[in-house]
C-alpha cells in the first residue's frame, strides 16, 4: 500500500530561517540512510513563511518518524507557526515527470 501525506503551515516571519534549516537536516538524515519506497518533497512558498511537505511512502508506517532529525524538527514546530501544520492524506491522480 503506497501513501502520500502532504502537510502545509505557515510560520512567524522571524521563524521562516530556523524552520528550512531543522528541515535541511531532515534531508540530510534522509541522504544518508536513504530509506527504501519513500520520495520526500519540501517547499517554501513565495511569502516567505509557508512551507507544504509531500510525503510518499509505502505502508503503513511513515520512515519520517525513526528520524532523530524529523523528532527534532517538530519538536516546536507549533511554537514557530501562525498556522499551525494541517495534515492530509491525497490521492495521486497522475503524475508527469516526477522527481519526488
Amino acid at each position: 500500500m503506497s501513501r502520500v501525506v502532504i502537510v502545509r503551515y505557515r510560520t512567524r516571519s522571524d521563524a521562516a530561517e530556523e524552520n528550512s534549516r531543522l528541515v535541511e537536516a531532515v534531508f540530510a538524515s534522509l541522504a544518508e540512510l536513504r530509506p527504501d519506497g519513500m520520495s520526500y518533497t519540501t517547499y517554501r512558498l513565495a511569502d516567505d513563511g509557508s512551507f507544504v511537505h509531500f510525503a510518499h511512502f509505502d505502508g503503513e508506517e511513515n520512515p519520517l518518524a525513526t528520524l532523530p532529525a524529523f523528532a527534532q524538527f517538530q519538536r516546536n514546530l507549533v511554537d514557530r507557526c501562525i498556522e499551525p501544520p494541517a495534515p492530509t492524506e491525497a490521492t495521486i491522480v497522475g503524475s508527469y515527470n516526477s522527481t519526488g
